[in-house]
């Protein structure tokens, strides 16, 4: 059976159709003439027409040569337009980048990231979308988004994990009497403010807890909220205390607004979320690579 039409046949015809001369398009092209000879005959045969009147040493266009030209040359167009549209892709000169990050992150720590990106890439667009870490995680395994961020970590072995940066936990309260150093006692008495089940900050928080032999199911909670803005300003208002990023808190630390006790929880790493087996985009790859430069962790 006959192949297709190729593109090869395509730009060959072209060569002879514009000079009108076998020999003449095989040496603009450095080929031989009679494998531009073979390649013009197995078009004609392929579509049972003739492309060209041969008379004696001359070559001229038949009537279906004539309509073929122009369509030959526009699916051509069509091809160098779209080889040069990835070219542009791998060159970060068009194209989007879709991220998803958990809330700390996407307030707080990725937009300056974000406009160094722009800066860099004006011509990439950014698209991030802000839920907690289980939502991210499904997107990215999903293939939904380029590229997650995190702030809890994530069991899934459809996707690779990895620290990017660090951030600190605090225990703030809304009046200046916490305890300078708190112990199990006073943490299991207290009452608190909670992030939503599936929130990184959350995850963090139940795991310190449980380092201190204490359930968080136990715990008295006052509020369960959904973002961080909502839980700082219910502790800010006095319903109990609560656990957040060191970037959430600190305009109201600043202001006396929210107190920390001394003794902060530690620290927690924000996590880079990618699928094992889909295409890295070369956008991601280009953020990933500001965030190296700036906080100084690889990138998976």
């Amino acid at each position: 059976m006959m192949r297709g039409m190729t593109l090869e046949q395509l730009r060959l015809f072209i060569a002879v159709a514009e000079r009108e001369h076998v020999t003449a398009a095989a040496r603009a092209l450095h080929i031989t003439q009679s494998a531009v000879s073979a390649a013009i005959a197995a078009l004609e045969a392929r579509h049972g027409v003739r492309l060209f009147h041969r008379v004696g040493r001359g070559i001229r266009l038949t009537e279906a040569g004539q309509l073929f030209l122009p369509e030959a040359r526009a699916v051509l167009a069509r091809v160098e337009a779209a080889e040069n549209m990835l070219d542009a892709f791998a060159g970060l000169e068009c194209g989007t980048l879709r991220v998803v990050a958990s809330q700390t992150i996407a307030a707080y720590w990725l937009p300056p990231v974000l406009v160094r990106f722009r800066q860099r890439y004006p011509l990439i667009a950014v698209e991030l979308s802000i839920t907690n870490t289980i939502e991210a995680a499904r997107r990215v395994r999903e293939g939904g988004v380029d590229l997650g961020i995190v702030e809890g970590v994530v069991d899934d072995p459809t996707l690779a994990q990895w620290p990017l940066a660090h951030d600190r936990m605090l225990l703030v309260g809304p009046t200046p009497c916490l305890p300078g150093v708190v112990d199990a006692h006073w943490l299991r008495t207290a009452t608190w403010v909670m992030r939503e089940a599936g929130s990184g900050t959350r995850a963090t928080l139940e795991g310190y807890l449980r380092q201190w032999g204490i359930e968080p199911a136990s715990l008295a909670v006052s509020l369960v909220l959904p973002s961080n803005e909502s839980v700082r300003t219910a502790v800010e208002a006095g319903a109990g205390i609560s656990a957040l990023s060191a970037l959430v808190v600190a305009p109201a630390l600043a202001s006396g607004r929210l107190h920390a006790v001394p003794q902060a929880l530690g620290e927690r790493a924000f996590y880079g979320l990618r699928h094992r087996e889909r295409y890295r985009s070369p956008a991601a790859d280009a953020l990933l690579e500001l965030i190296t430069t700036a906080y100084g962790k690889k990138t998976a």
